[in-house]
């Protein structure tokens, strides 16, 4: 059936190549549209013929870049993908709308790779019946068909296929024999880079140069990598105080050229008993949020493609469809719910390097409403708490790694080798000195942070009052666990009282730039946020609202920590890539502080100790708590740390009641007694 379905739709395809009824500006835009779905269609079927990767990696990545191209820096500005150039063609509303169809087509070139013919078709199709309401119309005399008719039949493309499109995308969450990606890795001989095509996604310099480094690179340094990897998630289920042996699945996320290093990783979590599940990142309407990445994925070849359609469901997004989509994932959820209960959590491998990328406004690109925002925001929520009922929470653990990628520099392979040994730091150092942090914390009411050299923060963060400090602490001693690299001590706010400016000059969150980024809190909540980006100070507003806080009117200061590696804050400054280091590094670089929820969430009540044998008390705040009384206000399903560097930090104290102070950092360095070895690293610099 399905094939039939796709003999009949290439060749309607074809006759439209020769039909001129549809006359221009649209016309033009369908014969370009068909003629990508061709080529997709003649890959499809080289790919089905069983030899296509034998072909010379010229060919292959010849091929690559003809499916992507149209969306590169110096074609999007001419491509019917860009929003801006398809409203200026077609129309604003005409163009919002087929600008979507061609960029959810282009989604469906992994499909060609998967060899996921439904996929295909159900595009092929969809895009079909929207030519034809422009070619009756054109034949009954009209222009053009009605706005109304063209948004129906996407909401309903949408509507219709969102079951199976949702089934998948869970079954390939939980399920190990959904394994396209891992046959890859484990069958492959990854010394023949042509397997990088193999994956179907765009191949820059990026992934074919980390594969070639690590295809020359010393056996024990790929093992060492993929050790600390594992490790760090074995030991984040000892210190969570969760059971391991009764989990059999770990979900590998990974960015594609570490395929060597992810092989030796499956390995040693096969000897934990864990089968990996290593699904795709998302590019579709039907399963993508916005520009998370949420999978194995690849260098976009254009960011601000994506970040211009982050909001594509602007155009169908109601209530119905919410329900529809929330209703379909308790019915899959449901369907896999065995291995859903056995899914031990995500083990993620970063990278960073890249330039940063600070997007462009543009005025062409769809947006929510506010009251699609209210209703995306209701939505996550609700499948956030539908998630954790099937995989809970305080069950699950995760990890999670960086590496740096070839555009870092021409020092990369310098870069990498220092990344590889910031992983490995001297656990126990870290782990003292943390303890010597903690029992001086654990004095203070209160902790006071102020910026120096511009930066104006000026915080005071209220910490959880301990009822017995023979037994409890406030803050956890975090070292090389399931956050790599080493260096942190954190806690949950308390948030009556928690106030004050949090500045930063220059922050990378979630892929994307911000200058003099400010955030103001009352009672721990944000109540104001501001950024330098655009001139238009509204505008700065809006990418903070929609990228930090993720449509939430306000969000509670979810975790306060200083960060100790100052080995990585040097490594940063000596290379010059401050801008270019993960959050994950970054947090651990200085104080940070993160908007959303708390390090523990939805695993508040599983008791956590550090080395010392004190439970870590301070697991909860006042929204968390809620959880108890009304689960839909407890939890944002966002955490994002923002850090402030060394050299931006004036002082950093802690109040005790009787209004001591306990000076932590004053200029930048460490002045506790005991942490003075942290200060070592500067010298270096």
């Amino acid at each position: 059936m399905m094939n039939e379905r796709y003999v009949l739709a290439k060749e309607r395809l074809g006759e439209l190549l020769d039909e001129n009824l549809v006359s221009a500006p649209f016309g033009q835009y369908f014969k370009s549209v068909a003629v990508f779905l061709l080529q997709l269609a003649d890959l499809y079927e080289q790919i089905d013929g069983g030899d296509y990767f034998e072909q010379p990696i010229e060919k292959l990545a010849e091929d690559n870049k003809k499916m992507y191209e149209d969306v590169m820096a110096g074609q999007y500005d001419t491509s019917y993908a860009n929003p801006a150039y398809a409203c200026k063609c077609l129309g604003k509303e005409y163009g919002q709308r087929l600008s979507f169809l061609y960029t959810q087509i282009r989604s469906c070139i992994t499909d060609v790779f998967e060899q996921k013919l439904f996929g295909l078709v159900i595009h092929m199709e969809v895009f079909l019946e929207i030519y034809a309401s422009f070619y009756y119309a054109a034949e009954e005399g009209d222009t053009l068909p009605k706005v109304e008719d063209v948004s129906e039949i996407l909401y309903f493309f949408v509507y219709d296929y969102m079951d199976e499109m949702t089934m998948e995308r869970v079954r390939e969450k939980v399920d190990p024999a959904a394994d396209f990606a891992y046959r890859i890795i484990m069958e492959s001989d990854l010394s023949d880079l042509r397997y990088l095509y193999r994956f179907g996604e765009y191949i820059s310099e990026n992934q074919l140069g980390t594969a070639r480094y690590l295809n020359q690179v010393p056996q024990e340094q790929l093992r060492l990598m993929a050790d600390t990897y594992t490790e760090g998630y074995r030991i984040g289920f000892v210190k969570g105080n969760k059971d391991l042996s009764k989990k059999k699945v770990v979900q590998i996320a990974y960015p594609i050229g570490f395929e060597r290093m992810i092989k030796l990783a499956i390995e040693n979590f096969a000897k934990l008993e864990l089968q990996p599940v290593i699904m795709r990142t998302p590019h579709s309407i039907f399963t993508k949020r916005g520009t998370n990445i949420a999978g194995y994925y690849s260098q976009s070849p254009n960011k601000q493609y994506e970040y211009d359609h982050r909001e594509d469901e602007a155009l169908f997004l109601d209530k119905k469809l919410a329900n529809r989509k929330l209703e379909l994932q308790k019915q899959a959820h449901e369907m896999y719910k065995t291995l859903a209960g056995l899914m031990a959590g995500p083990a993620w491998v970063e990278v960073f390097g890249e330039v940063p990328f600070s997007p462009a406004v543009c005025e062409d690109a769809l947006r929510l409403s506010e009251k699609q925002q209210q209703l995306s925001t209701w939505y996550y929520g609700q499948l956030g708490q539908l998630v954790n009922a099937y995989i809970p929470g305080d069950e699950r653990s995760f990890t999670i790694i960086a590496f740096p990628v070839p555009e870092i520099g021409d020092r990369y392979e310098e870069i990498m080798e220092e990344t590889i040994r910031l992983n490995t730091l001297d656990y126990q150092t870290y782990e003292d000195i943390q303890q010597v942090l903690i029992d001086a914390l654990d004095t203070a009411e209160y902790v006071c942070i102020k910026g120096m050299n511009g930066n104006e923060t000026d915080l005071k963060v209220m910490l959880k009052p301990l009822t017995d400090v023979v037994k409890q602490t406030k803050f956890e001693n975090c070292v090389a666990d399931v956050n790599i690299p080493v260096g942190e001590v954190f806690t949950s706010p308390v948030l009556a009282g928690t106030e004050g400016l949090l500045h930063v000059s220059k922050v990378f969150l979630h892929e994307l730039e911000y200058r003099d980024l400010r955030v103001v809190f009352s009672d721990g909540m944000t109540t104001a946020v501001s950024c330098g980006n655009f001139e238009d100070a509204a505008e700065g507003e809006k990418l903070i609202r929609e990228n930090v806080l993720y449509h939430h009117e306000s969000l509670p200061l979810g975790e306060f920590a200083i960060g100790t590696n100052t080995t990585a804050y040097v490594m940063g400054r000596r290379y010059q890539i401050e801008d270019r280091l993960p959050i994950l590094i970054a947090e651990k670089t200085g104080p940070h502080f993160a908007l959303g929820d708390t390090c523990y969430s939805h695993a508040e009540d599983v008791a956590v100790f550090n080395p010392d044998g004190k439970e870590i008390v301070a697991r909860d705040n006042e929204v968390s708590l809620l959880r108890k009384t009304d689960m839909e206000k407890a939890y944002f399903q966002c955490h994002t740390d923002i850090t402030i560097p060394y050299d931006e930090l004036g002082s950093l104290y802690g109040e005790r009641a009787d209004g001591s102070r306990i000076m932590i950092i004053e200029n930048g360095r460490f002045v506790l007694p005991g942490t003075e070895k942290l200060n070592e690293a500067f010298g270096a610099s």
